[in-house]
């Protein structure tokens, strides 16, 4: 076992994923965990994680330096890092330059955290403080030309710090460094597997349902989906399924979903048509928070009204993933910066009657899709791109009407069957349409136009937390632009997204 002591970055669970990739069990914990609880644990190491904060501040989050310790071997990044220096005696200080995106590393020593890493590599940098000064016992062992002490190691107490993420995508050896740590390091073994998470979480959604009732909003994605049959497969028929149109599907989605569902899912579906309440009170808001808000709210009332048809329903499940829950506020409560609320996270009523069971929250997209393998989910659902919540209303920037609802529907269909006909739509994470509250002047048919401008958003990415602009040939975005342009009354000029996450969000809203 692997713990995580939880310093509030925004990558934390990035670092859980990297470890279970490599079929090694691993807990997060907050930093106030208590050393007797660490014990009780008994883990091979320690992962310090990043965070937000400045080791100088006032109330900076600590753990107990009593961890330096126990004996076993602690990795330390970027905050966690930054941790352990301050806390052994080193000097931590505002950067004079501050470090974001890419470096190179250059390697100082392949021993260790390095063994088998070319002497130059990609690193993801993200701090705006560095080291000054290392505490007695420890080396320098990679610098890059900002950063002239991006990864140190004390050897004799096998204590290792890196500046920068391993985790994330954008540092290519990363994964190999974290595998270096858990192996010739810890000495772990590589026995977690997707079954046993499968396993577990049954368990434990029998041992906090009982016997009682469970409503599920299946929303037709891979993650409620998937959702569903884990708990029905641990609570069978006390599970009831509603699905609901909230009006803000892609177009003819409702439908299609019907006979998706019908075809591959034998539990208990209710459908519900709330297209009326959603638009009524999304009218004139234009605010994105306050969207994301009343679309939870709405759901939620819309639930509560069928939970009462149904006797002895206590549960309200939910397919919500743990990139929800990171951007939304800190697993713990913690430091993590918030960056947007999610309509599974930030738009549930605080006096809600249902209770909720969230059996994916610490899992990745990727991670769901292979569950839902293991649960033999069809292939077309397991392969969905992610389509948020909220659905249309936060790719409509501004105003939603049912004219320009329908406007982004016709772009919305218009480009996936573009980006399916030629064979990008799995190698996407995500490609969707956004309606702009602009216009812009065009010709069409030798006469002026003032019409609606929508950009186009493809990404391509391994988890959802970093995410880079897909490149696209420039003949398929042609024919994406034209069709648009052609097809779709009250469009006439499209533009590309080329941003990535960070700095950018993948959705717009």
């Amino acid at each position: 076992m692997i713990l995580i002591i939880d310093f509030g970055s925004q990558f934390n669970q990035l670092i859980a994923r990297r470890v279970r990739e490599s079929r090694v069990y691993c807990r997060i914990v907050p930093p106030s965990i208590t050393i007797q609880d660490i014990r009780k644990y008994n883990p091979e190491g320690i992962i310090l994680s990043g965070g937000p904060s400045s080791i100088y501040e006032k109330n900076s989050p600590k753990t107990d330096e009593k961890i330096f310790d126990l004996n076993i071997p602690i990795l330390g990044i970027c905050y966690g890092m930054q941790f352990m220096i301050h806390a052994m005696g080193g000097d931590v200080k505002r950067a004079d330059k501050r470090e974001y995106g890419f470096a190179e590393l250059k390697i100082q020593n392949h021993d260790d955290l390095f063994q088998a890493v070319d002497p130059r590599t990609s690193c993801w940098m993200s701090h705006g403080d560095s080291i000054k000064s290392i505490p007695r016992g420890f080396s320098i062992t990679a610098s890059t030309e900002n950063t002239p002490i991006a990864a140190i190691v004390n050897k004799n107490k096998r204590f290792f710090g890196l500046q920068f993420h391993p985790e994330v995508h954008h540092t290519p050896k990363g994964k190999k460094m974290l595998q270096n740590f858990l192996f010739p390091i810890c000495g772990c073994r590589r026995n977690w597997t997707m079954k046993n998470f499968a396993r577990n979480a049954i368990s434990e959604i029998q041992e906090t349902v009982g016997d009682k009732k469970v409503i599920l909003g299946l929303s037709g994605g891979v993650d409620s989906s998937v959702a569903a049959l884990l708990i029905h497969q641990a609570i069978g028929g006390n599970l009831t399924c509603i699905f609901v149109d909230n009006g803000l599907l892609r177009k003819n989605e409702a439908e299609k979903l019907k006979k998706t569902f019908g075809r591959n899912m034998k539990i208990n579906i209710r459908f519900v048509n709330a297209g009326g309440k959603f638009l009524k009170a999304l009218s004139k808001v234009t605010d994105p928070e306050k969207k994301r808000k009343i679309i939870g709210k709405v759901f939620m009332d819309v639930f509560e009204a069928e939970a009462q048809k149904i006797k002895d329903a206590e549960f309200l499940a939910q397919g919500t993933l743990y990139p929800d829950i990171i951007e939304s506020q800190s697993a713990f409560g913690g430091p993590t910066s918030v960056i947007k609320s999610h309509h599974n996270v930030g738009g549930l009523p605080k006096k809600m009657k249902l209770k909720l069971v969230e059996p994916l929250k610490y899992l990745f997209k990727d991670e769901v899709r292979l569950l839902g393998k293991a649960l033999n989910l069809d292939e077309e659902m397991i392969w969905r791109q992610p389509f948020p919540g909220p659905g249309l209303a936060i790719r409509i920037i501004g105003e939603i009407t049912q004219k320009r609802l329908s406007v982004l529907k016709e772009v919305d269909a218009t480009l996936l069957e573009e980006i399916r006909a030629a064979g990008y739509y799995r190698k996407l994470w995500q490609s969707f349409a956004v309606l702009l509250p602009l216009k812009s002047v065009g010709i069409m048919g030798d006469q002026r136009t003032y019409e609606n401008i929508v950009a186009i958003r493809a990404v391509t990415s391994k988890d959802a937390m970093t995410a880079d602009w897909a490149k696209l040939p420039h003949k398929l975005l042609g024919k994406i632009s034209n069709r648009i342009i052609n097809e779709v009354q009250g469009v006439n000029r499209v533009v590309y997204d080329i941003s990535s996450k960070p700095p950018s969000t993948i959705e717009w809203e």
